[in-house]
């Protein structure tokens, strides 16, 4: 099959579409025909080799694909062959067929086209456990996610929105803070306005209850001083490059807290339940038309430098995917 390879590290111009062996399907495992590919910001890092993909993956990148089932092992009992599908992977969506655990796999949502379907697991999957499972976010509480118009920034906007919390974001130019003002939030032009000074006075001194943030840095000791008491810092990402210091004393008068995680890496126990959270809790949202993908632009397979330099340019507004059928 063809898969989009590294041969190396480096620049976007390393991707190479080649020939690879086709992974074989185990008891437990679904294989997928892949119509379309989400691509991530992990898969920039793995491209630049920052970011290896765990024990047993393949090696080239991709996290989520959506795509028709072809093949199911022998203790598949959910899915058969036929079904229009979506899977959250640990790597290898950068190609024609992927073989991922049945407990990874969603159906497409109705009112989901199959090619958009792929905007949805790892965004889902990672704001939904980060902001919900573990931060605990209450609709009437307040939140602030930066990156407002990346694909994260829009579902979190959109989860968040449709279940009842303010909601605030950040963005580096006009046309990306009305975007994410256009799905619910209150935009702040990073490039213009401190975020701190904004969430304040919107809040009348007393801060928001939870913020993602993936851009890490300086931005954690801004992020302590727009925090409300009891709030929580979830970091899922350090776009930024930089070290990250802060006042520990800050937090403390806040009784904050902040937890980095990744997704990628869990056990395969911890991401089958959050994929079973999200198909209970966020996949009715996108039924019922209050939370949507947002695809930004299709690119294809041969294609996939173009995309990812689209994605490094930080120009896109949502999900960039590859097409593969």
């Amino acid at each position: 099959m063809r898969a989009i390879t590294l041969p190396s590290f480096g620049d976007p111009s390393v991707l190479t579409l080649s020939e690879v062996i086709e992974p074989p399907v185990g008891p437990s495992d679904v294989r997928i025909d892949v119509v379309g590919a989400g691509i991530n910001g992990a898969d920039i890092s793995q491209r630049r080799g920052n970011y290896p993909p765990p024990s047993g993956a393949p090696v080239w990148p991709g996290l989520e694909v959506s795509g028709v089932v072809s093949a199911i092992g022998d203790d598949v009992s959910e899915w058969r062959i036929g079904d229009e599908v979506c899977a959250l992977l640990p790597g290898g969506g950068y190609a024609e067929h992927v073989v991922v655990d049945q407990g990874l796999v969603l159906p497409v949502p109705h009112g989901v086209s199959l090619l958009e379907a792929a905007a949805l697991p790892e965004v889902a999957a990672t704001v939904w456990s980060n902001v919900y499972m573990s931060a605990e976010l209450l609709p009437t509480e307040a939140f602030l996610v930066h990156g407002g118009s990346s694909g994260i920034g829009a579902m979190a906007i959109q989860l968040a929105h449709a279940l009842g919390s303010r909601v605030f974001a950040t963005a580096g130019s006009a046309e990306k803070v009305a975007f994410a003002e256009s799905l619910g939030a209150v935009g702040i032009n990073y490039r213009e306005q401190d975020f701190v000074e904004v969430v304040n006075y919107e809040m009348g001194g007393t801060g928001v209850d939870v913020i993602l943030d993936m851009v890490g840095g300086d931005y954690v000791a801004r992020d302590i001083r727009a925090l409300g008491v009891g709030g929580r810092i979830m970091v899922i990402a350090n776009q930024s490059g930089d070290t990250s210091s802060f006042n520990v004393g800050s937090l403390m008068i806040k009784r904050g807290r902040i937890w980095a995680t990744t997704l990628r890496a869990r056990p395969l126990a911890e991401r089958t339940a959050i994929i079973a959270s999200v198909r209970e809790s966020v996949w009715p949202l996108i039924e019922q038309g209050l939370v949507k993908p947002t695809v930004d632009s299709v690119f294809t397979p041969a294609e996939a430098a173009d995309a990812h330099r689209r994605m490094e340019s930080s120009a896109h507004m949502g999900k960039i995917l590859l097409q593969f059928a």
